[in-house]
């Protein structure tokens, strides 16, 4: 009887595996789908082909599956300019064997959770902009070889469990803002000394436990204290450029490392489970009803095996549901513990809802609106006019994934200092009620789309639109090359362009917090036109992400400026088709011309159209940079009020009544 049982639970096991139909684990799709929504810039679409209905991931692009294609091994994603944040969820593939995201704009902290990948045998987080403490959960990786945290923004002092990786190569760790000292010692050399005996490399707790080290890099961080002696075999340039107390080796200036005052580096205690014996089975012999039991039993696991067999047949023959995982309840969005940066945000005002209520007349001087955010005008008191944006989304929509965001888009936005420029003075962000707001100075003439579209475009003459030009050109100039990082604006169009009293002109970069709503639950989707004839750029293209594509789009902006259209119309379809035929023909070339305007100047359109044309070449290596545009510009185009009095008898009315 017993042969007859164990037969049958043979062939329930072998059911079992063939019920899966090579399924696919539910929770490796669910960490790669979360892994991308955390991932809110892709300029090279590299992740274009993750498709979270799909149950099989082993085809995405940078993923490397088991040769079963039943675990996901590799992630490897290098140099893809990916920005956004490394979600915790990684941490649920445990098969996974290499973890590459090197030269990438990851921002955020480094998950502990990445912490239970035991397989794992790379970790490469190398040059991107991550930020907080190296968590000391990596100890826990004990199969990794090469650690690679090279060129972030890491802090706080190196946790003595990376001794724990005792298969650890490279530890790379060069780069950051890491201080403390380098821990390779015993965690009580007196407590050694007590015992008159040296301490084993069994209670070691640093670096000096990890005895297959090759190769270790802490150069440019601010480590203090001295080079452990178990690493002076390791090239000096290892610890240069640190705060280290080695003359041997070339470290900081002394004004560079009072900044990170010395502290004493203090080993945690290490935690040991007891372990547990598990009992051994004795042979014990069984009575017969026992063995009776065995076969009803049988019987009835076989009946269940039919049941799992049929329920497993109908799931293999439809997709499995795949949770998205921004979709979070508010109680679930508490758990997520995403690392805040203090530092963020400290050289940027912050303005209480009181504050902004008052200046805004209780909110009720509403100057504009969408799906996506309302515009306030207010008046702080005994200062500036101000334009407060207040992002349109419920608490229980904002997780934590938001919320680092929302402040390194402040951050972003408040290191741009220039004319044509609009300037941020400060953000509110309050709890109760829920409030991210932004404040920016006003610009009291509106928007370049209002005064081009809306019946308004007699105010703008040839020579005030090319003062406009001149302006949004310096802007970029300012943004794409006087800045480190380079700045660019989401989606450069009209709209993005404010006007002051004077109609100088502004950049104003309000599109990049569509993201944000996008990311929420909300999921408001794209604004839309209200039954309008014609459309602005950002509900027919993609916003552009790089300096490429704001030059692309300086491009037609220029040519929505001198002929007064918009960049695409329902009845006229694409400005840019319209255009062609005549920007490269000076015969005809001056059909572009808005009609509303009674003098222009035919070298300007000229020079114009050619810069147009330069812009929205097809092959990117031909389009010249801001610099080589605002250069034409600038020795080309004369702005001067003799100019435009020259052009016009009517602007000497206008002189008049000016002054």
């Amino acid at each position: 009887m017993r042969p007859y049982i164990y037969f049958l639970l043979l062939f329930l096991g072998y059911g079992v595996s063939l019920a899966t139909c090579s399924f696919f684990p539910t929770n490796e799709v669910w960490a790669l789908t979360t892994f991308k929504e955390a991932i809110y810039e892709d300029p090279h679409l590299v992740l274009s082909n993750w498709n979270a209905l799909d149950a099989d991931p082993c085809n995405w692009f940078g993923i490397t599956c088991n040769p079963e294609r039943q675990h996901v091994t590799k992630i490897n994603i290098t140099g893809s300019s990916l920005k956004g944040f490394l979600a915790p969820e990684i941490g649920q593939i445990t098969n996974l064997l290499e973890l590459t995201l090197h030269d990438n704009n990851l921002i955020g902290t480094i998950p502990k959770e990445l912490g239970f990948l035991k397989s794992l045998k790379v970790l490469d987080l190398g040059m991107n902009q991550l930020t907080g403490p190296i968590p000391p959960e990596l100890g826990n990786l004990s199969g990794v070889t090469k650690l690679n945290l090279q060129s972030n923004r890491l802090t706080g002092s190196l946790p003595a469990e990376l001794g724990n990786l005792e298969n650890l190569q490279e530890l790379i760790l060069d780069r950051n803002k890491l201080q403390g000292t380098v821990p390779a010692a015993s965690n009580s050399a007196f407590s050694a000394k007590m015992h008159g005996m040296y301490a084993s490399r069994s209670n070691l707790t640093g670096l000096c436990r990890s005895s297959r080290l090759k190769v270790v890099d802490v150069s440019y961080n601010y480590l203090v204290g001295s080079i452990p002696k178990c690493l002076t075999n390791l090239p000096n340039a290892s610890f240069q450029g640190n705060c280290l107390r080695d003359k041997d080796v070339k470290q900081r200036p002394s004004t560079q490392c009072g900044a990170f005052p010395s502290k004493s580096h203090q080993v945690p205690k290490s935690k040991h489970r007891p372990t547990e014996d598990v009992p051994k089975h004795q042979k014990e012999s069984k009575p017969t009803w026992l063995l009776a039991l065995e076969i009803a039993t049988g019987i009835t696991v076989g009946s269940l095996f039919l049941v799992a067999l049929r329920t497993a047949f109908h799931r293999c023959n439809s997709k499995p549901a795949i949770i998205i995982p921004w979709k979070k309840s508010a109680s679930e969005k508490e758990q997520l513990a995403v690392y805040v940066d203090s530092e963020l945000l400290k050289d940027v005002t912050k303005y209480s809802r009181q504050e902004l209520e008052v200046a805004c007349e209780d909110f009720s001087n509403i100057i504009g609106s969408s799906l996506d955010s309302l515009v306030y005008k207010g008046t702080m008191k005994g200062g500036p006019e101000i334009a407060v944006i207040s992002l349109s989304i419920k608490e229980e929509h904002w997780t934590g994934y938001l919320e680092l965001y929302f402040q390194r888009e402040v951050a972003d936005l408040a290191r741009l200092n220039h004319d044509s420029v609009g300037k941020l003075l400060g953000y509110c962000r309050e709890i109760s009620p829920f409030t991210r707001m932004l404040v920016f100075e006003y610009a009291s003439n509106g928007t370049l789309h209002e005064h081009l579209h809306y019946g308004e475009g007699s105010q703008l003459s040839w020579t005030r639109r090319m003062r406009i030009i001149l302006g949004i050109a310096r802007g970029l100039k300012y943004l794409h090359a006087e800045l480190e990082p380079p700045f660019t604006i989401s989606e450069l169009n009209s709209s993005a362009v404010y006007l002051t009293e004077d109609f100088s002109p502004k950049l104003v970069d309000f599109e990049s917090w569509k993201t944000i709503i996008a990311r929420s639950e909300k999921n408001s989707g794209s604004i839309g036109s209200n039954g309008a004839m014609c459309l602005l750029p950002s509900s027919v293209e993609n916003r552009h992400l790089d300096i490429q594509g704001n030059i692309h789009a300086f491009g037609i902006l220029l040519l929505e400026i001198i002929s007064g259209r918009p960049p695409f119309c329902k009845d006229r379809g694409s400005l840019i088709d319209w255009a062609k035929d005549y920007l490269e023909l000076p015969e005809v070339m001056s059909h572009i011309v808005d009609p509303e305007l009674k003098h222009f100047t035919y070298d300007d359109l000229k020079l114009i159209c050619e810069i147009i044309s330069l812009c929205i070449h097809p092959d990117t290596s031909r389009r010249p940079s801001m610099q080589e545009i605002s250069l034409m510009l600038e020795s080309s185009i004369d702005t001067s009020v003799s100019i435009e009095l020259k052009s016009s008898s009517l602007a000497w009315a206008e002189l008049a009544l000016s002054s």
